[in-house]
């Protein structure tokens, strides 16, 4: 796998940032065991005096023969132990003077033997996923943030929106909690605004917490990358990135401008993880009989053959989110007279308002419709009241 010059600076600047740490480190501990327990710095620069004579027999700068080197091994091996025993005598750990690296393998160099450390190939592997995700950037989210009494009750059929969702989220969760190498590949289905990309973030967020490599990418964004690295517009390795991801996460298939590239880069990028073992998730607002008919039979067998669907059901959360914020950034109005700004952080929203004439009062839900299309909205009502509104980061812009 290829890795971009940008990530192996920042590898490279970590493993430097490890030696640092652990160099000062040792530093401080020396410097306490010299106050506190003197007889032990003699005992070190013995040690060190030791090595020394030691390295000239074995170079073969010294005139002694191999048994004065075992008994300067047998020597440094009584001094060590010494050591550790003044330590664990005075209350410390016996390896409180040792050089506690990130990696002992490599001694946090990312090299061993002139072979890459697999530390090395971690960093690389962290930074490349990064840059990635900054690319084709989606907001992550927390579990916390999620509202269930956004879900209706019941939808006049005797089934409960509620219920079920509440069964996704919990499914999700412990998913993100017993998340492994092997676990399953998971196919969210729904209608627009009802949580898929808002879950697929927690357990993207939850799992990039836990220190798995994760792609979390609009499709769209992702193919287009893909697209322009394949034509020579971009240089990068996304396909590569995408293989060797412990989870990749695909938000809005359906949403792309389908070609026979981009039915091939979708097709490998699935049969690829599954051949390899990995997960993989993807959410889609297509029904079954849209994406049987949009996609071809080797796409389509392998969502139905190899991934687990979720089912997402309800009403648009969005639209019941900004209704919501709406009446809430009235009120608020009327109360405090047009006092500029206002802001709602739990909503990414956030309000200016000001008093203005008398206009005449639209349809709230015609607003709230309209959010979807506009990051940006002047709305009249009438109680002498213009509120201004602009959309943050929590909302998203389907249209953009």
């Amino acid at each position: 796998m290829k890795y971009s010059i940008t990530a192996y600076d920042k590898a490279e600047n970590e493993l430097k940032r490890r030696r640092e740490a652990v160099m000062n480190e040792h530093e401080v501990h020396a410097q306490e065991i010299a106050q506190r327990l003197p007889e032990i710095e003699v005992l070190t620069r013995s040690l060190k005096a030791n090595n020394c004579e030691l390295m000239k027999g074995i170079v073969g700068k010294n005139a002694h023969g191999r048994e004065y080197i075992q008994k300067m091994r047998q020597n440094n091996a009584n001094t060590k132990r010494a050591i550790k025993g003044l330590l664990k005598m005075g209350g410390y750990p016996e390896d409180y003077l040792d050089y506690h690296y990130y990696c002992p393998k490599c001694c946090d160099y990312g090299y061993r033997d002139g072979v890459k450390c697999q530390c090395f190939t971690d960093l690389l592997k962290k930074y490349t996923t990064e840059e990635l995700n900054e690319n084709c950037s989606i907001q992550l989210h927390d579990f916390s943030e999620f509202r269930i009494e956004f879900y209706p009750e019941s939808d006049g059929n005797g089934m409960s929106p509620r219920e079920k969702m509440r069964t996704v989220y919990s499914n999700c969760r412990a998913y993100a909690d017993k998340f492994h190498e092997n676990s399953p590949s998971l196919f969210f289905i729904g209608k627009t605004g009802l949580g898929k990309t808002f879950l697929s973030a927690c357990i993207a967020n939850e799992l990039i917490q836990k220190g798995y490599s994760v792609i979390f990418a609009s499709l769209l964004k992702l193919l287009r990358q893909i697209e322009d690295e394949h034509f020579g517009r971009a240089t990068g390795q996304t396909l590569d990135i995408i293989e060797n991801a412990d989870l990749v996460i695909l938000d809005d298939l359906g949403s792309e401008f389908q070609t026979s590239f981009t039915d091939s880069v979708i097709y490998e990028i699935i049969n690829e993880r599954i051949n390899l073992g990995r997960p993989t998730i993807i959410s889609t607002n297509l029904t079954n009989e849209e994406y049987n008919g949009k996609y071809n039979e080797r796409i389509v067998s392998r969502l139905t053959g190899c991934f687990m669907p979720i089912m997402f059901v309800g009403n648009d959360i969005r639209q019941r989110k900004a209704v919501k914020i709406i009446f809430k950034g009235v009120k608020k109005c009327k109360k405090n007279q047009g006092v500029n700004p206002f802001s709602f952080p739990d909503t990414g929203v956030f309000l200016t308002c000001k008093r203005t004439a008398l206009w005449k009062l639209i349809n709230i839900n015609s607003l709230a419709q309209n959010a979807y299309h506009h990051t940006f909205c002047t709305i009249h009502l009438g109680f002498h009241v213009q509120i201004t509104w602009t959309q943050r980061f929590s909302w998203k812009n389907p249209t953009a």
